[in-house]
């Protein structure tokens, strides 16, 4: 333990094969994903549950298709961050008539949508709405602030987040081949910039929406800036790291 009396957080960035708008395989890739980290918490890459599809529907987090994340969750004790596509808030008025790029949190008990991304991108802004509010989980006495691709691009996004109070700035995202470094870059600035652990989890393999081939390289870094674990381009590669 620390000075605060809490436990180090164990992490895992995971690069799982997803399949073009499969749902249920994808869910079983992922299951089969945490059950391999072996952490207790597991960051999955943008829209890694449908794939970069941006006309796939909503998955709304009581969708029966996400059992086996839950189920893996209830065996290993871990949180899941999954990319997907999620409905609007029920708590807003006229919210679930928008479709977002979000992130599921997924824990033994079931599931949540746990974040709306709010920086879209070229295509994404004519078929989603934008998030409004940066968001944070907490887990053992840690707190986690949650990022989808090109909000971790957004230094505003990343000020916004870190006043939140987090120990950790954490996203999924998806690159090209060619664009294999903006992670790790991207990932040094944040945590440069603001001493916090930066866990950055990385599409790889094919994908739509012109990703052929996927960059992969999924980072995680120290607060001081330096790599604590790193995976390669490959799909199914695991890294993992202990934030203190």
């Amino acid at each position: 333990m620390d000075g605060s009396g809490r436990s180090p957080l164990t992490i895992a960035v995971a690069q799982p094969r997803s399949l073009p708008y499969d749902v249920a395989a994808n869910a079983v890739a992922h299951a089969a994903a945490v059950r391999e980290a072996g952490t207790r918490v597991v960051v999955f890459p943008e829209l890694s549950l449908t794939g970069y599809e941006l006309d796939a529907p909503a998955v709304g987090p009581d969708d029966p298709r996400l059992r086996p994340i839950v189920e893996a969750c209830a065996e290993t004790g871990s949180v899941a961050l999954i990319g997907s596509p999620v409905p609007g808030d029920p708590a807003v008025a006229g919210g679930l008539g928008d479709r977002y790029i979000g992130i599921i949190a997924i824990d033994g008990s079931g599931a949540r949508v746990a974040y709306r991304k709010m920086w879209l991108g070229g295509a994404e802004t004519g078929m989603f709405a934008a998030g409004g509010d940066p968001a944070a989980i907490d887990i053992d006495g840690h707190r986690l602030g949650l990022a989808v691709c090109r909000d971790t691009g957004i230094p505003q996004h990343a000020i916004d987040t870190v006043a939140l109070g987090i120990d950790g700035y954490v996203a999924g995202v998806l690159e090209t081949e060619a664009d294999g470094g903006v992670p790790g870059d991207r990932s040094a600035r944040i945590a440069r910039d603001h001493g916090v652990w930066v866990a950055i989890a990385s599409f790889a393999g094919s994908t739509g929406g012109g990703y052929d081939r996927a960059a992969g390289r999924s980072i995680i870094r120290a607060a001081d800036g330096s790599i604590a674990a790193e995976a390669g381009p490959e799909v199914g590669a695991i890294a993992r790291a202990s934030i203190p």
